[in-house]
This record gives structure tokens, C-alpha cells and sequence, in this order.
């Protein structure tokens, strides 16, 4: 899944940044408004976070620049102002949800993870695949009933491939809604971290869940 955050308090900003990360999201994060849009031109994001009071470009201007293009991503506002008519005025202007600050960062991380249902097919905390299943509220992994530890990164790529179950996904694709702009890696990155998630879920048993579609990428499936 892949965050964009905007906020302009460098502390606040940074900390979030690095808090959505250990969660296991790509994020991205900038500091005004008019970065914000950058990177919505340039990007297809899953969820962002706005701070209302940004420099350049505010961001209720920002939302309603977003609901302007008909982009339909859902948007969550950060605000220190709490009075209700502040709230109805980002809600009518497209925001999903609104916080206030200061917040407790397990609350912003449950109200992400709603959205985030919220917009999929899949509602449930459960992704599951055959005999494969991933609880998102405590990262837990099961296979035939047996825990399966997963890195961060790892436990983000397997939540892509399950929430896309049976849908081929480039290589590309997977690295977009994993890897955020600020990570360094190698251009084979997404294979290695096929190769890790291979051996902790499929290398122990028999029935093969993670498949290779030779030239295009790689799709996962609880059937033959």
C-alpha cells in the first residue's frame, strides 16, 4: 500500500514518515501543498494525508484540486483546528476522515487501515489464499495454521500480492505500491523479496502459492 503524507512540521512529518514505514506502507512524504500535487501527478497513491495549514498550497485546496480531476483516492485530514464547522468544511469538500492534532499514532494507523478497507474489494481484516492467512491488525501469518514470521517489507509485498489474488502484477507494480521514492535498492529488488517470501510460505509445503509469469511478473493463487 502506498501513502502519500503532507504535512509541514518537520518533526511530526519525519516521525510519522518513519512510523507508517515499520507498519509495512510505502510512504512518501513532502512538505507543502504544491509538492503534494507533484507527486499526485506523478503518482497513483492508495491513501493521503493532508495537513489543512501547509505553505504554498493549503490543503483543502489541495482535496478539492483532487476531487476536481476525479481522482476517487481516499483522504484524510490532519488539523489542529477542531471546531465542527472546520470539519464539515473538509468532509464536503471530499476529505474520508479527519483528525485533529495532536493524535495518537495507533489511532491514525486503525483509521488508515479502515480507509484502506474501506476503498478494497476485500473488507474483512483477514487475506487469505488457499490455506494462506494474513490478519492486518496484528501482522499476523498463518499457513496450514502454522505462524509464519515476516519482515516489514516482506509482510507489505505479501498483503499486495493478496489483495490482487489471481491478478498478475509487473514487477513495476509491486515495486510502486512497496518501495517508496526515498528507498535506495537494487533493480532486482522485488525478485529478492519474492525469493524470501518463497521460502517462509511456500518452500515448506507442497502446494505452490506465489508463481512466476515469465516476462511480465508474478501472481498469486491457491489453485494449480
Amino acid at each position: 500500500m502506498r501513502i502519500l503524507l503532507a504535512e509541514d512540521q518537520p518533526d511530526l512529518l519525519d516521525v510519522t514518515v518513519k512510523r507508517l514505514r515499520a507498519e509495512g506502507f510505502g510512504v512518501d512524504g513532502c512538505a507543502d501543498g504544491q509538492q503534494a500535487l507533484d507527486y499526485l501527478e506523478a503518482t497513483d497513491y492508495d491513501l493521503v494525508i493532508l495537513d489543512i495549514m501547509m505553505p504554498k498550497v493549503d490543503g483543502l485546496t489541495v482535496l478539492r484540486t483532487l476531487r476536481s480531476r476525479k481522482n476517487p483516492v481516499p483522504v484524510l485530514l490532519l488539523t489542529a483546528r477542531d471546531a465542527i464547522s472546520d470539519r464539515v468544511e473538509g468532509l464536503d469538500a471530499g476529505a474520508d476522515d479527519y483528525l485533529t492534532k495532536p493524535f495518537d499514532f495507533s489511532e491514525l494507523t486503525a483509521r488508515v487501515r479502515a480507509l484502506l478497507r474501506r476503498n478494497s474489494t476485500e473488507k474483512s481484516d483477514l487475506l487469505q489464499a488457499g490455506d494462506l492467512v494474513m490478519e492486518l491488525s496484528t501482522h499476523r501469518v498463518t499457513r496450514d495454521g502454522r505462524e509464519i514470521s515476516l519482515s516489514t517489507r516482506e509482510f507489505a509485498l505479501l498483503e499486495s500480492l493478496l489483495r490482487h489474488k489471481g491478478a498478475i502484477l509487473s514487477r513495476a507494480q509491486l515495486e510502486n505500491q512497496v518501495w517508496d521514492y526515498g528507498f535506495e535498492g537494487g533493480s532486482n529488488i522485488v525478485d529478492v523479496y519474492i525469493r524470501y517470501l518463497r521460502k517462509k510460505i511456500d518452500d515448506p509445503f507442497e502446494k505452490k502459492l506465489i508463481h512466476t509469469v515469465r516476462g511480465t511478473g508474478y501472481t498469486l493463487r491457491d489453485e494449480p
